[in-house]
């Protein structure tokens, strides 16, 4: 379907699902710290836990309902018949799950699926990390493809797609944050793109973005990082 109805319950459902693996992944989490001494589970899977856990829950629950919500709501605010470009609608959903699935995949690879934290600090996540980094940095990228492409979506509808009479000045507080959000998404999914791609390059071909040994910087890989996280937040 390419109805933006039909595609903001897709968001919503598969924003729930993802909420209930997170959740679980958390009731790991929380199971391990219950008690001083108690060892449910090993490290560095407690460790996959939490770096899987966070990743789901900001990229899989919390953006995908936003998005959702989106879908739903702006066409009806604004007076449109649908969202301005339905097709890339479609994709931009639909990229999702292979995104999410490759990244939960990766837990089930030799050496255990990312163990760095969510915010994959280097050099835990290049130096120390296991193979299944690269799952990790593609899925990454689908989800920054996906942001990307539901942001143009909004800005191109709010601004073509308004009823007759339905000035800026008219239009409904939602609608001014979720335009000025999407004009975030597009400024800096691409930075996290950069990012996660130095970790990709510094891995697994030689480079030395965050390798001091090499002339790189470690913390420029924080400022990189928080260039992108904290107008994502």
């Amino acid at each position: 379907s390419t109805n933006h109805k039909d595609i903001g319950s897709l968001y919503l459902w598969f924003s729930f699902i993802m909420f209930l693996t997170g959740g679980a992944m958390a009731m790991v989490i929380r199971a391990e710290l219950f008690q001083p001494g108690l060892q449910l589970v090993e490290p560095n899977f407690f460790n996959q836990m939490t770096t899987v856990h966070g990743l789901i829950m900001v990229f899989g629950a919390v953006m995908p309902a936003f998005t959702g919500l989106a879908n739903w709501l702006i066409p009806m605010m604004i007076g449109a018949p649908d969202m301005a470009l339905p097709l890339m609608n479609n994709w931009s959903f639909w990229i999702l799950p292979f995104a999410f699935t490759m990244l939960l995949s990766s837990l089930f690879m030799e050496g255990g699926g990312p163990n760095f934290g969510w915010t994959f600090y280097a050099p835990l996540s290049t130096t120390y990390s296991p193979d299944s980094t690269a799952l990790f940095v593609f899925a990454i990228h689908i989800m920054g493809i996906s942001s990307m492409m539901g942001a143009i979506n909004v800005i191109v509808t709010i601004v073509n797609l308004r009823a007759p009479g339905m000035t800026w000045m008219k239009l409904p507080l939602f609608v001014w944050t979720w335009l000025i959000t999407a004009f975030l998404l597009i400024a800096v999914m691409p930075v996290l793109a950069g990012a996660v791609t130095m970790v990709l390059t510094d891995k697994f071909f030689g480079t030395s973005f965050f390798d001091t040994a090499g002339g790189g910087d470690p913390v420029m890989f924080q400022h990189i990082f928080w260039f992108f996280g904290h107008p994502e937040v």
